[in-house]
């Protein structure tokens, strides 16, 4: 067998169950790109900048970065059906050398909800805040969160005179 017949092959028996998920594999979509403009965050700036806050009244580069670890596993905890393992990071961790790891464990424990979501599984009811919701909702609510405060973080970079990932040249 060619390589291209495999190839095709492959393709062919992907796809459909591509499709057969569009709402979750959308979700999973906005997830991983505002995870990865996080992370790349957490990992270049550099340390003496954590500490940095643009305004006395609003939070340092290292508290935004743990309130969004610890938003994800309050968002991941309840689409999974679990008590949130967060080990309150932004009230505990304040470096570089913590966080980043921290994110990461948190974006980790994340993808286990999104990873594992299909629609028929999206569209199942779950509580959260007090108020029925689809756990797509949920999942999309994180992402919402995630990107708000990813465009803080975009702030502090700029002014710190840094190149936020999003804008970095492909």
């Amino acid at each position: 067998m060619t390589m291209t017949r495999l190839a095709l092959y492959v393709m062919c028996a992907v796809l459909p169950a591509a499709a057969q998920n569009p709402i979750s594999d959308g979700e999973r979509f906005l997830y991983d790109m505002v995870k990865g403009n996080i992370i790349k965050s957490a990992e270049k700036v550099p340390e003496e900048h954590y500490s940095f806050k643009p305004a006395p009244e609003v939070k340092t580069f290292a508290q935004m970065l743990g309130h969004v670890a610890d938003a994800n596993y309050m968002f991941c905890s309840a689409v999974l059906g679990e008590k949130s393992p967060s080990p309150g990071v932004e009230k505990t961790m304040s470096t570089k050398e913590q966080l980043v790891p921290a994110v990461k464990a948190a974006f980790a424990y994340c993808d286990k909800a999104y990873e594992g979501m299909t629609d028929a599984e999206a569209v199942k009811m779950i509580t959260f805040f007090r108020r029925e919701m689809a756990k797509a909702t949920v999942l999309g609510f994180n992402s919402f969160h995630t990107m708000e405060h990813y465009g803080n973080l975009v702030t502090y970079m700029r002014i710190k005179g840094i190149v936020p990932p999003s804008s970095e040249g492909r």
